[in-house]
């Protein structure tokens, strides 16, 4: 049975993929579906309860939570699929060069990754955001660039694997120069564990962004994400319930259906779990 069809048969990988689906759905059309302009001021509706006309409710300046809600999820997975891609692309290159060359090359690498470790993530991401601008590309790139680590470590391990295995052994023998091993016959075999965890580092990339729009440092407004809405609710919570509830659902149902994806596809991509 083909890798699709076993994911398919997999409940938690269909239930992820499901949520997914809807998700990008709903940010790929939303110019098409949304009721409003996401930025548009409307004073006579400021902070109106959920209705017919505002699915929602409105804020405080009276745009519509609906619009804003799925335009900011279009500013969230662009977050989570460049951050994670960044992070997947430098630490699968990174993991691939340890694992085939070793030795010393191995060492260095591998003290990096304990260097970075030894620095919590989010605070690390703070301290650089706060010597650049609050963009949208900055705030992918540093994503990115601060959670290599977990890749690099699992591409290692497959290539210490693969290195010893005939086709590679082959490659060398006939005289393949080591980059055109590595890239070609080495990192598309070494792929499914890294599938795995760009799926699940997107999920991570989006509460991080999330966290940074929070606390005002992340997307800035006018420009709508869960997070900037989330704080936008907090000074009205006891009030306007709807400005906080939503946008937390929101980021929950998307972290929890990235998860369940990238949990079934481990299940099914890793023979040792397959039949477990």
């Amino acid at each position: 049975m083909s890798v699709l069809g076993r994911a398919l048969r997999n409940r938690v990988t269909a239930a992820g993929a499901a949520i997914v689906v809807v998700l990008f759905a709903v940010a790929v059309l939303a110019p098409v579906l949304a009721p409003y302009d996401p930025n548009a001021i409307d004073s006579h509706h400021v902070l109106d309860n959920p209705s017919w006309s505002h699915l929602l409710g409105t804020d405080q300046l009276g745009r519509d939570v609906f619009t804003r809600m799925m335009y900011g999820s279009r500013i969230s997975l662009l977050v989570g699929f460049v951050a994670a891609g960044i992070a997947c692309g430098v630490g699968a290159l990174l993991g691939a060069v340890s694992g085939y060359f070793g030795s010393v090359v191995d060492v260095c690498i591998m003290r990096l990754v304990d260097v970075m470790l030894c620095f919590p993530s989010f605070f690390l991401i703070l301290a650089v955001i706060a010597y650049l601008d609050a963009s949208i590309w900055n705030i992918m790139i540093v994503i990115g660039v601060t959670s290599w680590m977990g890749v690099c470590r699992l591409v290692r391990a497959e290539f210490l694997s693969l290195k010893s295995r005939d086709f590679m052994t082959a490659a060398e023998a006939l005289g393949v120069r080591p980059w055109r091993i590595i890239l070609r016959h080495g990192l598309p075999n070494a792929m499914a564990p890294v599938f795995v965890s760009f799926i699940l580092g997107v999920a991570g990339a989006i509460l991080t962004e999330s966290a940074l729009s929070f606390l005002g440092i992340g997307v800035q407004p006018p420009q709508a994400s869960w997070g900037n809405m989330l704080t936008d609710g907090k000074s009205t919570i006891e009030v306007a319930w709807w400005l906080s509830v939503y946008p937390g659902c929101a980021i929950l149902i998307t972290v929890l259906g990235y998860n369940l994806l990238g949990e079934g596809l481990r299940d099914v991509l890793d023979p040792r779990l397959r039949n477990r």
